[in-house]
């Protein structure tokens, strides 16, 4: 059985995210607690381990995971191009619940599945989240889910799905943080895609709707969202 470690314990937290940072280089599997909901993350750049997650959630290629990173520099060493309007919603929105698409350097070595020469990255609102990425750099993750199952809200209900296929699991309680423990599971981060944009072929789509409401996304980056885009 895979351990779990409680970040609320000192010397908990120290263990499980020295322990979560071996398992990472390793190629192996880690759950951890982000803004939303936890996530189950793998080294982004070791195609091996990239695989491992997806075959853990029952996805295939077609279904790549985003990149979570520690920062708005890691943004501009992933990403080919960042438009304006893009460095303003995470501005706006960083760290939080947006996830942004653009085209991916293109010298970068790294297998994520059928991305298209894209990449979906965010920056997580969350102490435990960013420590182990400023550790690890860059994670490709995903909810920490089997797939059509309900994200996990706590470290214990990743478990009851993902069981052995993940090293560690860093418990931090219900996600988000303070939620109550009837509340209905929070949504998980909207996505934003700015490919079209980039390519001059069209405007910024959402992709996902999520914790950041369109209304917001609307506020930031007005006419440069399709017009086809509906408030939620």
């Amino acid at each position: 059985m895979a351990p779990t470690y409680d970040c609320s314990l000192e010397a908990e937290l120290l263990t499980g995210m020295r322990l979560a940072r071996t398992a990472i280089g390793r190629g192996e599997l880690v759950v951890f607690p982000t803004d939303t909901v936890y996530g189950i993350a793998a080294d982004a750049f070791d195609a091996s381990a990239v695989g491992r997650l997806l075959e853990a959630k029952g996805r295939t290629r077609q279904s790549p995971p985003p990149v979570l990173i520690p920062g708005l520099p890691t943004l501009d060493a992933l990403a080919e191009h960042v438009p304006d309007v893009v460095r303003r919603l995470v501005d706006a929105f960083w760290p939080g619940g947006l996830t942004v698409v653009l085209p991916a350097q293109p010298s970068l070595v790294w297998d994520l599945g059928e991305t298209r020469g894209t990449v979906a990255l965010r920056m997580p609102d969350d102490t435990i989240a960013l420590e182990l990425l400023a550790e690890t750099g860059p994670l490709a993750v995903s909810s920490a889910n089997l797939t059509g199952q309900p994200p996990a809200d706590t470290a214990a209900a990743a478990e009851a799905m993902l069981g052995e296929s993940v090293s560690v699991y860093l418990e931090g309680g219900k996600r988000p943080a303070g939620r109550p423990a009837d509340a209905p599971p929070e949504p998980s981060s909207t996505i934003v895609d700015a490919t079209a944009l980039v390519t001059g072929t069209g405007g910024l789509r959402i992709l996902r709707h999520g914790a950041i409401s369109d209304e917001r996304i609307r506020e930031i980056a007005g006419d440069e969202l399709d017009e086809d885009q509906t408030g939620s």
